[in-house]
């Protein structure tokens, strides 16, 4: 078989199941990494506060690590943006976000971001936004979350925080992901957001995602799957092989049987008193017949 397999066409084909087979390796390598996904960043980075408009551009997707981040940032609320975020739990009560469109300073085309500014379990309690004045926020970045379709119960009430569903109604360029404040001041230093004592809003906490990560089952399977695809390349190459020397193992030993047949019919028709010539014409017919009476049956 070793002679077979060293036959330039078979070396041809070994060659083309190499490169087949490193794809195929190479494809199973990204699966694998695709199946794990990134862990969520250590608390020691998303607690340590740091200017929203360093970690975050307004108008782009959120990245893992960008998200869950503490942030500050400076500007104002806009008038006639607060809007209501329903069936919110607080301490197993369920409620509302109060939320506002924040002008960021700072922002690339002044986008805006979207604000809890609290919870509340009273819609009629709730104050009015502190427009028009110059505030300082800290809190935690988090992504969007998802439009919920269907009718809303009023104008201004939301079933989820979607920045993309808000700047329909809001006509203003936004951050793509929302901002929970823990800590609202005016100019002055003096605390006008949910943990003022006088607001009627209750502060809502986030705390940070917990670490570690998760495998993706299905990218995991087909980078399994690809490396098998590797080894039936070289599996399909060692068939072709073996039946290619299998092949000329019954060719060889189907000469030897008609070289053997045709010498017993031609020292036959010698002995018969045939002539050489006639002989040689009646062994190869004799030889045939008999080789095909053979595969017959």
């Amino acid at each position: 078989m070793l002679k077979t397999a060293l036959q330039p066409k078979w070396i041809a084909m070994l060659a083309l199941a190499l490169i087949l087979a490193t794809v195929f390796v190479v494809l199973s390598a990204w699966q694998f990494g695709q199946s794990r996904t990134e862990s969520a960043p250590s608390e020691e980075i998303t607690e340590e506060p740091v200017p929203l408009t360093e970690v975050h551009e307004p108008e782009q997707p959120m990245a893992l690590e960008q998200a869950d981040r503490i942030v500050t940032l400076s500007g104002e609320f806009i008038e006639e943006t607060q809007v209501l975020i329903d069936e919110r739990l607080q301490d197993g009560e369920s409620g509302w976000w109060v939320v506002g469109a924040f002008a960021v300073d700072g922002a690339p085309a002044d986008e805006v971001i979207p604000v809890v500014r609290g919870w509340t379990d009273d819609v009629d309690a709730v104050d009015s936004l502190p427009a028009g004045r110059q505030l300082e926020l800290q809190g935690r970045l988090l992504p969007p979350e998802a439009p919920i379709p269907g009718e809303r119960e009023a104008a201004h009430v939301f079933s989820s925080l979607s920045p993309a569903e808000l700047i329909n109604v809001w006509d203003l360029p936004s951050y793509s992901g929302f901002l929970v404040a823990f800590d609202v001041v005016d100019a002055s230093g003096q605390e006008i957001g949910a943990e003022d004592p006088a607001s009627p809003l209750e502060p809502v906490w986030v705390g940070p995602q917990p670490e570690g990560s998760s495998v993706n089952w299905l990218n995991l399977f087909y980078a399994v799957e690809w490396v098998v695809f590797a080894g039936f390349a070289f599996y399909l190459w060692w068939r072709l092989v073996k039946d290619a020397h299998e092949k000329e193992q019954e060719a060889s030993a189907l000469d030897t049987e008609w070289e053997e047949q045709w010498r017993l019919e031609y020292l036959a028709a010698i002995e018969s008193g045939q002539s050489p010539e006639q002989a040689e014409q009646t062994a190869t017919d004799e030889a045939a017949r008999t080789l095909d009476e053979k595969d017959a049956r």
